[in-house]
């Protein structure tokens, strides 16, 4: 799994430092920093955590095998 985010578009809502905080962390106010190849065994966290962010600023690439329900 590889995460990549588009800092343009990001506007630092935090939702995704809030679900999955192992892989996503603010840096000051605004700025985001986060493990572009979070192991597999957060493959649902990083989900959830895309599919929260306000402006879909997080694209998930690779194999996932769990669902996010």
């Amino acid at each position: 799994m590889r995460i990549v985010v588009d800092l343009n578009r990001c506007e630092g809502y935090a939702q995704c430092a809030f679900l999955a905080p192992d892989v996503f962390a603010m840096h000051g106010q605004e700025a985001l920093m986060y493990d572009p190849g979070p192991g597999e065994e957060r493959s649902e966290q990083v989900l959830r955590a895309a599919a929260a962010c306000p402006v879909q600023a997080i694209t998930v690439e690779g194999e996932v095998l769990s669902d996010v329900r």
